[in-house]
């Protein structure tokens, strides 16, 4: 049976929504990304999500099955398909990988935010700009350019911030082990993001997080490094 998903999309389909991103790598996880259509949303199609009884993206839908938000299609996936690989690792895992979706909402995001969010008027539709820029400074109670303003320190507070990553990669190539999972694409999302949107460099290159999002990025035969973004 068809699946669909609804993804956020800037100018020319460029897909940089972090919670999109995990639910496309989730996809790719079971093997259904290549039987999925994708329907683009613009921040100003938000009424395309209605059916869903919210407006945020991602939402999948799947026969007459519909299950908005990345955590919850996570779980969906898992339980729909359980002959394809996990996710979340079963139970015993499943708190873990939860616990690192919520590291990444409330810790990384928000410093990635302030790190790349006044890029993102350049790559969104000109019909989308004025939504963007007065919900955003609404939400930060700044101006786009006052956010990024201090970004360089903004970087060095994300490598702190990294720690916990940084130090699980010292001893495997991915936060799942020997292959990627939930954790890796929740994570990966973030920097998914920051690539589709800016120019800024967020990690350097003797960072295990650099050496591992190299990887990620050739993960599914390259499928992420494919997608438009900019070299960082």
């Amino acid at each position: 049976m068809a699946i669909t998903l609804y993804d956020l999309s800037g100018l020319n389909g460029r897909r940089f929504s972090p919670f999109g991103w995990r639910a496309r790598m989730s996809l790719a996880h079971k093997g259904l990304e290549a039987d999925t259509t994708v329907e683009l949303v613009r921040f100003s199609d938000k009424h395309k999500l209605a059916f869903s009884g919210q407006n945020l993206v991602p939402v999948l839908v799947d026969g007459e099955k519909t299950v908005s938000d990345s955590w919850e299609i996570a779980r969906y996936l898992d339980e729909a398909y359980p002959s394809a690989p996990s996710l979340l690792g079963g139970e015993a895992s499943e708190g873990v990988a939860r616990m690192a979706a919520a590291y990444v909402d409330s810790q990384l995001h928000p410093l990635v935010a302030r790190c790349v969010v006044a890029d993102i008027p350049n790559i969104i539709h000109e019909d989308d700009q004025a939504y963007f820029r007065e919900s955003r400074e609404k939400r930060f109670g700044m101006t786009l350019e006052e956010i990024v303003a201090n970004r360089d320190e903004t970087k060095e507070q994300l490598k702190t911030t990294l720690y916990p990553v940084r130090a699980a990669l010292r001893e495997r190539d991915y936060l799942g082990g020997s292959t990627p999972g939930y954790a890796d694409y929740a994570v990966f999302g973030a920097f998914m993001w920051a690539r589709g949107v800016s120019g800024f460099k967020m990690l350097e290159q003797d960072d295990p997080v650099f050496a591992w999002r190299e990887r990620m990025l050739d993960q599914f035969n390259g499928m992420p490094r494919r997608e438009p973004g900019f070299p960082v």
